[in-house]
């Protein structure tokens, strides 16, 4: 029997399938290798392929046989916001048809075991500071929009061919579980600041007259190795006969402000930069954070590391 880990050479698909590994699971790697690294996934069994392409259904049943998959965690998709408001039609193509392929295969194949990597851009900027899975989704960018859907299309597989899963809403992810699994695409804060003062250049901020204590936007920070750690908790949840929810938002319940990380990477590097502040970019709340208590109250998960432990993983990870 074995786990199949789609994305799992990317930055968290690559912790997912080392703790599945650690605690004794056969791992299968699917990825496409256009931003996962193959110097990831060395200790597990590894599958190339793209999950939107037109031989992907008939690869799966190959792939899901070959190893005797019992179970499914989908982390494999296209995540830059900027890019999806570029090219919103690739990203339905890649994660909405990616996604169709992989359930599709699955359903033929009776394999029944499915957690889903969504985001907390299904919610999109909700009027509230903290926020619990109950609340509408409004995602505002083609990416949250194919996570939601994407959300939709496993809950009609639960209904339609009894699909056990759960889908997760990540919040902001960084931190580095081991070094070797350094966040390498610059396309979030953490990284965006590395680069910066690395490049000896100032690090933007966006904002600084927000209704917040300092004045800059407050989001939810999660270590990947406690987001890593939730996958494992979702997919043991998955055997219970009487599951009450689905959907769990991934985060550590507090918040930090943008000063707030600047600081800490001050500290950890010992890098004394002054960053430039910029107007406000359209889109972006005052505040963002998760209502974790339903995933901590029905898989008994919380969140274990806060900003310090993130910050210095990150930086070492990439020294």
């Amino acid at each position: 029997m074995s786990v199949l880990v789609t994305g799992g050479a990317g930055y968290i698909g690559s912790h997912v399938a080392r703790m599945l590994a650690i605690r004794g699971e056969h791992v299968v790697v699917l990825d496409d290798f256009t931003a996962g690294l193959r110097s990831r996934v060395t200790e597990h069994s590894v599958e190339t392929l793209d999950l939107a392409a037109a031989e992907a259904h008939a690869k799966l049943l190959q792939i899901f046989e070959k190893h005797d998959v019992t179970s499914v965690i989908h982390l494999a998709a296209r995540k830059q916001v900027g890019q999806s408001v570029e090219k919103p039609e690739w990203y339905y193509e890649q994660n909405v048809g990616g996604l169709a392929k992989l359930l599709e295969a699955m359903r033929e194949a009776e394999i029944k075991k499915f957690v889903f990597s969504s985001s907390a851009a299904t919610y999109g900027m909700p009027d509230v500071e903290t926020v619990s899975e109950t609340i509408d989704c409004h995602p505002i960018n083609p990416y949250g929009q194919t996570k939601l859907i994407g959300e939709w299309m496993v809950a009609n597989a639960t209904t339609a061919w009894q699909l056990r899963a759960a889908s997760l809403r990540y919040f902001n992810v960084a931190g580095a579980g081991w070094p070797e699994f350094a966040d390498t695409v610059v396309a979030n804060l953490v990284p965006i600041v590395f680069e910066a003062i690395r490049a000896g250049k100032r690090p933007k901020v966006f904002g600084t007259d927000y209704p917040t204590p300092d004045g800059t936007c407050i989001r939810d920070y999660i270590h990947v190795h406690d987001l890593a750690e939730a996958h494992l908790k979702a997919l043991d949840y998955l055997e219970k006969d009487e599951r009450q929810h689905s959907i769990f938002n991934v985060g550590t319940g507090n918040g930090s402000s943008v000063f707030e990380v600047l600081a800490e990477i001050r500290r950890v590097s010992g890098i004394d930069f002054e960053a430039e502040q910029l107007a406000r970019r359209a889109g972006d709340p005052p505040r963002l954070a998760a209502d974790v208590s339903r995933i901590e109250q029905t898989l008994g998960w919380k969140a274990r590391y806060g900003l310090t432990e993130i910050i210095e993983s990150a930086w070492a990870a990439t020294s």
